[in-house]
């Protein structure tokens, strides 16, 4: 992975900034993009340590944002591998009380922005045979009340990478991976001091016996990434410690 170039959304906090931390260490250089500028500032710092970062400030809900991620990326440094479409947010509301705003701003980062993103970096991504993932959610194949908007845009992202995959391939791959309940408290500006406590209960739910952190997705993205895994393409990798595979009687 030495010197290939990754973009990733969403990154200076949660999983976006497992991912971009992880690829750093495997010798990738990784522009992160964030509309927070204090998290932004505080991973490139932080991240500075394992390789060369490039920090975007940019909300990628804004229609140009996406493709000026792009073309800063490709012009520090001359070359696009890998993209990670991460950048998202839930606003959870009755569907009765839920503005019609509020339902557009929530696909416009989750949906459009990662579609927008792939269709801009498809040239470059091409020239490398790299690849695009996607973070969706178990949301796309399950839901808890009053989230609509965040379910819908997460089962779009998962019918998005069947289809990318089939009209960018071979040349570029396109995968998802949907995780599901995964500790990020940890992962913001306020590092372990916001750590949530979880309980024994929060834990055993999980067939896997524990809840998830941002590394077990990371680890994932990576394998993801890596050229060797050049047959897997189209694929939804659910990593949720076997919750969407529970039977659950009341």
């Amino acid at each position: 992975m030495e010197k290939r170039v990754a973009l990733v959304t969403g990154g200076a906090q949660g999983i976006g900034r497992a991912i971009s931390e992880a690829f750093l260490r495997s010798g990738m250089r990784v522009a992160i993009v964030d509309c927070d500028g204090p998290a932004l500032d505080q991973a490139r710092q932080r991240c500075t340590q394992w390789g060369e970062v490039l920090a975007l400030q940019f909300d990628v809900g804004e229609a140009d944002a996406a493709r000026q991620a792009v073309k800063r990326t490709v012009s520090a440094w001359g070359a696009l591998d890998v993209l990670v479409n991460n950048a998202g947010i839930m606003i959870r509301k009755p569907p009765e009380e839920l503005s019609l705003a509020e339902w557009q701003r929530v696909l416009a980062i989750n949906l459009t922005a990662p579609f927008v993103a792939s269709r801009e970096a498809a040239p470059y991504l091409r020239d490398r045979r790299g690849c695009i993932i996607n973070i969706a959610s178990t949301r796309a194949l399950m839901s808890e009340p009053h989230t609509e908007a965040y379910s819908a845009s997460k089962g779009g992202i998962a019918a998005l990478t069947h289809a990318m995959a089939m009209s960018f391939g071979p040349e570029i791959r396109v995968n998802a991976i949907s995780p599901g309940w995964i500790d990020v408290s940890a992962w913001g500006t306020q590092g372990e001091s916001a750590r949530e406590a979880l309980t024994a209960e929060d834990h055993v739910q999980h067939p896997a016996g524990r809840v998830g952190t941002p590394e077990d997705i990371a680890r994932a993205a990576l394998f993801l990434a890596d050229p060797a895994n050049d047959f897997i393409t189209g694929e939804n990798l659910v990593i949720d410690g076997g919750m969407t595979r529970k039977m659950i009687y009341l």
